[in-house]
């Protein structure tokens, strides 16, 4: 069985999959009774699966009317792709972002899960095992040339 932040996260996202603007409006507490959670295990299901790099942009507004706002960001037409790809990673990019570009890309079922695994595995710490910021940098370059190659030439 799955456990709740699975289920938090597969039904904010189909709420979002139906919503057709791409973005959802939540009450916390609202939630949390519908799972039978505490209010901190939405916000650590938001905070950990619905991050920029994955793709999503989060907004919250505290007090009575409080609400929090989460809208699917797309991925530009696969013409600009290689432009997002260059931005997004830069000459260095983290493990978090990687993971979080990979992820988006998945999404948008732009690569498959597969694909997906093995770009994760070609440029995680472990398999990049030197200092930073040299990490950084291979990874950047490791991951443009594997997207690139996978996605085509521009």
């Amino acid at each position: 069985m799955r456990n709740i932040s699975d289920a938090l996260e597969q039904h904010l996202k189909q709420l979002l999959q139906e919503s057709p603007e791409g973005a959802v409006e939540i009450q916390r507490n609202e939630l949390a009774d519908r799972f039978s959670c505490v209010p901190s295990q939405i916000n650590y299901v938001i905070s950990t699966r619905f991050t920029l790099e994955k793709g999503y942009l989060v907004e919250s507004k505290r007090g009575g009317g409080g609400y929090i706002r989460i809208q699917r960001i797309e991925l530009p037409a696969m013409k600009a792709i290689h432009g997002h790809i260059h931005h997004t990673i830069g000459s260095h990019v983290d493990q978090n972002a990687a993971d979080g570009l990979i992820y988006q890309l998945e999404e948008a079922t732009i690569i498959s899960r597969r694909e997906g695994n093995l770009l994760r595995a070609a440029v995680c710490r472990e398999t990049i095992a030197v200092k930073l910021p040299q990490r950084d940098e291979l990874r950047a370059r490791l991951l443009k040339a594997m997207l690139i190659s996978l996605l085509g030439k521009e």
